[in-house]
């Protein structure tokens, strides 16, 4: 089974034990590690079998992938940040700052941007100026250099932003959660519908499957999550799994379907993504 996710620590912990063949009768995987911006074109143009991709490219892929309802990334207190240099003269930068100007994000059809956009049309009067896409590691350096005005940053940089002496002006999370009560969607996992539903269903036990075992023996994917983890060291890869790999990963759950359903019918009123169809997340 062909599968991309990415390298960061809560895939590479996820799905240490389907891809290392400990999950009993799961399918046997070949994996592509790219980043989420990268599957997220595989999905488009129907590549794999199985991928990790953005809750916000959904709308696109539907018609030939299905959601499965696990394996992927929701979660409280987890969403995007929106960073700005510290001001020369020691003010606070409030949101309404940012009204023209220009934004570093992690891709368009990434949940970050769909959130980003979502919170802008609430708090930043008249709307940013220029968005640039660039990859998500650049964007720090980028906001620290001058060369945008803010970014906005997913994963690690979280807990890493503070070494940039960068300020955090907004958590598009807090926005999220406090505007509907819903967890965070950040990345699905989605498989061709044309594998059938009992293979369907089997790859939604294996991801769950997998995602027990590594909480029931989490040393043991360790090796796996430090080799992909580039310069990430021990102690921000644990604080990235404990954030992103929780009871959503195991399953999405009503709440989780609706955190889907909300941010994309959200989106979509506000014309950045396509409406969905009626039964678009149903699952098989």
């Amino acid at each position: 089974m062909r599968i991309a996710y990415s390298p960061c620590p809560n895939d590479t912990f996820v799905f240490h034990a389907w891809a290392h063949g400990l999950v009993p009768g799961a399918p046997e995987l070949d994996v592509t590690f790219a980043d989420i911006d990268v599957t997220n074109g595989m999905a488009e143009r129907g590549e794999l079998d199985v991928l990790k991709v953005s809750y916000a490219v959904l709308p696109w892929v539907l018609d030939e992938y299905a959601l499965l309802p696990c394996g992927g990334a929701l979660g409280h207190g987890v969403g995007p940040l929106v960073l700005t240099r510290e001001p020369a003269d020691g003010s606070t930068p409030r949101p309404g700052d940012l009204t023209g100007r220009t934004v570093a994000v992690p891709g368009e059809r990434s949940t970050a941007y769909l959130l980003f956009r979502l919170w802008a049309a609430d708090v930043v009067p008249g709307g940013v100026g220029e968005v640039v896409v660039m990859p998500f590691h650049e964007i720090m350096p980028a906001v620290r250099d001058g060369r945008v005005d803010a970014g906005l940053v997913i994963h690690e940089a979280r807990f890493t932003y503070g070494r940039y002496g960068l300020h955090r002006l907004a958590d598009m999370g807090e926005h999220w959660e406090s505007t509907t009560g819903l967890p965070i969607p950040l990345g699905a996992i989605i498989a061709k519908r044309s594998l059938g539903a009992d293979t369907l269903e089997l790859l939604a036990e294996s991801a769950r499957a997998s995602v027990r075992m590594a909480w029931n023996d989490p040393e043991a994917s360790r090796p796996y999550v430090r080799e992909h983890a580039q310069e990430m060291d021990r102690s921000v890869a644990d604080q990235h799994i404990g954030l992103y790999v929780n009871e959503f990963t195991a399953g999405l759950g009503e709440a989780g379907y609706a955190a889907v359903r909300g941010l994309l019918t959200r989106a979509a009123a506000e014309g950045l993504v396509p409406p969905l169809k009626p039964g678009a997340l149903s699952f098989p």
